[in-house]
């Protein structure tokens, strides 16, 4: 007979196991979708056109910072919460460069200090990366390189 011990063992394995499953069909839903989207814009949306805009290749780089995003998550099972700031930089650019002509100058002073405050994050992030590591992660970059 199975003791108390060897069954909690049990349940946590086929748990760890639910959890991993999860975590791969969930990113391959994800990034798929990402390619799907992606693909479907380029096509009916930007192919037909003579040229494409700026807002058309802001977009692309949209989906290839979260297709990036995707592919480390999967790879590293850590989210890049540097990638999530640079999307948002490309989509606050995006919106900056569409609609400029209908902002008043308050509302493009506004935009653009979110994209400074953005790019401030980003360069801290940065830094903390590269000056300070998890435990789990064994040494830091500096004494990788040494």
């Amino acid at each position: 007979m199975l003791e108390a011990k060897q069954i909690g063992a049990i349940i946590e394995q086929v748990g760890n196991f639910a959890v991993e499953a999860f975590h791969i069909i969930g990113l391959f839903v994800i990034g798929g979708t990402i390619v799907w989207t992606a693909a479907h814009s380029y096509i009916f949306e930007i192919m037909p056109k003579p040229y494409a805009t700026l807002d058309d290749i802001l977009l692309l780089f949209i989906y290839l910072e979260l297709g990036a995003m995707v592919g480390i998550f999967f790879r590293t099972h850590r989210l890049p919460v540097i990638f999530l700031l640079f999307i948002s930089m490309t989509a606050l650019t995006r919106y900056l460069a569409i609609d400029l002509k209908g902002f008043d100058n308050m509302k493009i002073m506004t935009i653009v200090s979110a994209i400074l405050l953005l790019s401030f994050a980003a360069l801290i992030l940065r830094f903390a990366e590269n000056r300070f590591t998890a435990k789990e992660e064994g040494l830091s970059k500096k004494h990788r390189e040494e």
